[in-house]
C-alpha cells in the first residue's frame, strides 16, 4: 500500500500552491489554540520546495503562532471554565496537569521550552492565561521560542532542499508505517 507516498506527493504539490503561505499561517494560528497538527507539516515541504523563501515562511509561521498563543492565553484567562471539558475530552488532561506543575515551578521559562519543543503548545498558551502570567513576558517569550524553532526547521528543510525531498520520498512508506507502529505501541503501553 502506497498511502504515505500519495500523501507526501499531495503535500509537496500543495506546498507550491499560491495560497500555501496563507494556509501555513492559518494552521500556525489555530495550532496554538486547539488544532492537533503542528505547522511543521506544512513548513517543511514549503521550505524544501522553495528554499529561498524559507525565512519568510518561518516568519509567517512565527507571527501567526504568537497571535494564536495570545488567543489561547485569553481563553485561559477569561474562559477556562467553558473550555476545561474540551481539555478533558480531547485527551489533554495529563498534559494539562504537567503544564500546571511546570508553570508553578519554572514560570515564564516553561513558555520558552514549550514554544521550542514538540510539546502541545496550546496546552501552555491556555495554561499561561489560567495562571494569569504577565502577558508581556508571555508573548515575548512565546515569540522568541517559536521563532527559534520555526527558523531552525525552515532553514534545515531549505538546506536539504529538493535533494532531501527526493530522499524522503524514497523512504516515506517505511517512515510512515514505522510511525504508525510506534504510535500503536505507545498507545497500548500508556493505556
Amino acid at each position: 500500500m502506497n498511502i504515505f507516498g500519495a500523501m507526501y506527493d499531495k503535500t509537496m504539490q500543495w506546498s507550491k500552491h499560491r495560497f500555501a503561505p496563507f494556509w501555513l499561517s492559518f494552521v500556525s494560528f489555530i495550532e496554538a489554540i486547539f488544532f492537533p497538527i503542528p505547522p511543521d507539516v506544512m513548513l517543511i515541504p514549503m521550505s524544501m520546495s522553495k528554499p529561498k523563501k524559507a525565512w519568510h515562511y518561518a516568519l509567517y509561521t512565527t507571527i501567526a503562532s504568537a497571535l494564536g498563543g495570545a488567543v489561547g492565553y485569553a481563553i485561559g484567562y477569561y474562559a477556562f471554565d467553558f473550555v476545561h471539558h474540551y481539555v478533558v475530552q480531547w485527551g489533554y488532561e495529563a498534559h494539562w496537569a504537567t503544564a500546571m506543575s511546570w508553570f508553578e515551578r519554572w514560570g515564564v521559562l516553561i513558555v520558552f521550552v514549550a514554544g521550542f519543543s514538540p510539546i502541545p503548545y496550546k496546552v501552555f498558551t491556555i495554561c499561561a492565561g489560567v495562571m494569569q502570567m504577565a502577558f508581556l513576558p508571555f508573548i515575548l517569550t512565546a515569540f522568541v521560542s517559536r521563532a527559534a524553532r520555526f527558523i531552525l526547521v525552515a532553514k534545515l528543510a531549505a538546506w536539504g532542499g529538493q535533494r532531501f525531498a527526493a530522499q524522503l520520498r524514497r523512504y516515506i512508506e517505511i517512515i510512515g508505517w514505522s510511525v504508525v507502529v510506534l504510535a500503536v505501541i505507545a498507545y497500548l503501553l500508556l493505556r
